[in-house]
């Protein structure tokens, strides 16, 4: 449902601040200058009303003033955009074809191409930020004033969370190119954040969502990979803090328009980053497409409104497996995402409805950033997203 209509009560947004996904949407409330509050699930209405109504015990979910309950932070994004406040100038989805498609790419690659890398640097640093990891986790789950009852309350989830590293791929034989990715891109975003303030150029878009949830909570945020963040790489650690303000307060940069670049352009700067992209995720993809694949050749008769998952669970990211690829010279060896594989989905179609003059130009920057055969990829049958799960189309 679309509503055109400026709010006249704050929205609600359901999360905590260290949510990797709560951070797309926040960012999306702050940067369109809308009203809201935050509240954690520690709040007794989450349980009373939100948890019900979504039907998953998930975050963030975004309370509308008109009672609409949206789970996922693109869902979250998707109807921010359509809200009125956003018509001038303040939509975050480009319309041109070109930096749509560009900035849908980037946009899944930081919710799910960078997932790993987060977790990564949250759970194998565990012993150098334990206390601030039980009080983040504990926040979520208590909201009383005893100091010691909160950081229990943290602890009794944790080891839940930090389990998960070997389901993502990371292990000690991955780890060292885990952490060579990241700083190879940490590397490429500071060169191109010393230039402009966003991802797309002067204006916010949702390439900036995609990339600031993990690069918030987990990458900005907790001690460790905050450190590190700063050290190497200080444009982007302001770039983290840009994304939190509702303007711009930076001097450093020339007089400029607030929008993306004239002609549908991408930012030169922006081509490494892109390259790195095609080189870290794209191997991903390939698995998690053919893992895909081969599940609806098994059932070839699933009928539309299926669940996209291996049994009739409601998962918010489902998997279809597991799957072993080499990357970067190791072994990987993780379950299937097909939440990032949904997101992909989006960048593809939106690539695929180019006019042609549009497509020469999409082409051409597809060849000198090696993304021609991520972007070949093809799903026999596509995904959406229904009553807050993936179903087939």
């Amino acid at each position: 449902m679309t509503n055109t209509t400026e709010p006249t009560q704050p929205h609600i947004l359901w999360g905590t601040p260290h949510s990797l996904y709560t951070g797309k949407a926040r960012s999306c409330l702050i940067k369109k200058g809308l009203a809201f509050v935050e509240r954690c699930p520690s709040h007794p209405d989450y349980k009373a009303r939100v948890r019900p109504a979504v039907g998953l015990v998930t975050f963030p979910v975004l309370e509308t003033p008109d009672g609409q309950f949206i789970q996922d932070s693109t869902d979250i994004v998707t109807y921010l955009d359509a809200l009125a406040p956003s018509a001038p100038g303040k939509a975050m989805t480009p319309s041109t074809p070109v930096q749509l498609a560009v900035a849908r790419l980037i946009d899944g690659f930081g919710l799910e191409g960078m997932l790993q890398v987060a977790m990564h640097y949250r759970w194998s640093y565990r012993d150098e930020q334990e206390l601030f990891l039980q009080t983040e986790f504990g926040r979520g789950l208590y909201a009383g004033a005893d100091r010691e009852a909160r950081r229990s309350a943290g602890r009794r989830v944790m080891d839940f969370f930090s389990s998960s590293l070997p389901a993502l791929g990371i292990t000690p034989q991955t780890i060292p190119a885990i952490e060579a990715a990241y700083e190879e891109l940490l590397e490429a975003l500071d060169v191109h954040f010393q230039i402009y303030p966003y991802v797309m150029g002067w204006r916010v878009s949702i390439a900036d969502l995609g990339l600031i949830a993990p690069m918030y909570a987990h990458l900005g945020r907790d001690p460790y990979p905050t450190a590190l963040m700063k050290k190497r790489a200080p444009n982007v650690a302001r770039w983290v803090e840009r994304m939190q303000l509702p303007n711009t307060p930076d001097g450093e940069y020339s007089p400029h328009v607030a929008d993306w670049l004239a002609d549908d352009a991408i930012p030169a700067t922006l081509e490494p980053v892109l390259a790195l992209v095609f080189k870290d995720w794209g191997p991903q993809l390939a698995v998690d497409a053919a893992c895909y694949q081969q599940w609806l050749d098994a059932q070839p008769h699933l009928e539309t409104g299926h669940l996209v998952n291996r049994s009739d669970s409601r998962l918010v990211h489902p998997t279809l497996g597991m799957v072993s690829y080499t990357w970067r010279g190791v072994q990987v060896q993780r379950a299937s995402a097909m939440h990032g594989l949904w997101l992909f989905q989006m960048a593809q179609s939106a690539a695929k409805a180019m006019p042609a003059d549009a497509r020469l130009q999409f082409d051409a920057l597809m060849q000198r950033t090696l993304g021609k055969d991520a972007l070949a990829l093809r799903l026999s049958r596509s995904m959406e997203r229904r009553n807050n799960v993936l179903v087939l189309r």
